[in-house]
């Protein structure tokens, strides 16, 4: 078994990550190895100046965020070659990550949600399918992959059960109108079909989430937005839209499948409105 391959056994089964997460790193090791070997050096052999050359190209074409996800599966990666004998000491001990600036993710407004998704024209079994993933991505805040995951009996009158990062498991309740859209999906256009994901693919199995990735952006063209949509902005306006209107962070973070309440005010934003609105409400001297 080779190193990589050895590392990625580790990864998911020792660390328990994700299939994505282990594609994610496997990535970011071979970009770096690509690097290396352009400049004579091996993944072992590669030194601390190999390591920031590459991360100094690396910061001329890609964000703050792309580099220290870059950095921290080197880092894990070169922790584990050096627990396996293959390296005496790890090239990334002496290198920090990048100061990264709090961005605010891209959240759609309530009105916006509205004309996105009423674009779906649900008399295809297409659009009912996309109609039903887009309103449980709002309705539940769940990641694509979760619910491009999610079987027909992962999901009751009330809630869903999802796995989730490192194949943990949360329980996040549905509203009423993306059941009414799954029914709908289920009923009129999958009655008598054996796929046993919810979201079936055109080809059998579960729908593919750069398809649905695709979709969405027709979807927000159609509607006339201009903000850069994706499923993940589903996910960023079902945190920001329960903070408005008054949820609590903590439990925003639960329904998430945040392991720390510091990922969960990243993803969050309040509008001005909402903060002027608690100011009046709540200060004292208002």
């Amino acid at each position: 078994m080779s190193t990589l391959d050895s590392f990625s056994f580790y990864l998911s089964v020792e660390r328990g990550l994700s299939n994505n997460t282990v594609e994610a790193y496997l990535r970011d090791i071979d970009q770096f190895e690509t690097f290396a070997k352009k400049h004579g050096k091996s993944l072992a052999s590669s030194q601390e100046a190999t390591l920031s050359d590459y991360l100094e190209e690396l910061s001329k074409k890609h964000s703050p965020a792309s580099i220290c996800r870059a950095l921290a599966a080197l880092k894990v990666f070169y922790r584990f070659m050096q627990k396996e004998g293959a390296i005496k000491t790890s090239i990334t001990a002496q290198i920090d990550s990048p100061k990264l600036w709090q961005k605010i993710p891209s959240v759609l407004s309530e009105e916006e949600l509205e004309k996105l998704l009423s674009q779906p024209d649900t008399s295809t079994h297409e659009g009912a399918r996309d109609l039903a993933f887009l309103e449980l991505l709002y309705s539940s805040g769940l990641r694509v992959s979760e619910a491009c995951n999610l079987k027909i009996q992962d999901i009751d009158d009330s809630a869903c059960r999802v796995v989730g990062k490192g194949s943990k498991e949360r329980i996040v309740p549905i509203g009423q109108r993306a059941l009414l859209a799954i029914d709908n999906y289920l009923i009129q256009h999958r009655p008598n079909c054996q796929n046993p994901y919810l979201f079936a693919g055109k080809k059998g199995g579960k729908v593919d989430r750069t398809g649905i990735w695709r979709r969405i952006k027709a979807y927000a063209k159609s509607a006339g937005i201009e903000k850069s949509v994706s499923p993940h902005t589903l996910r960023h306006s079902f945190a920001t839209h329960l903070l408005d209107h008054g949820a609590d962070l903590r439990v925003i973070q639960e329904l998430l499948g945040h392991s720390s309440i510091a990922t969960t005010d990243k993803y969050t934003h309040v509008g001005k409105s909402s903060l002027l609105k608690r100011f009046t409400d709540f200060h004292p001297r208002k």
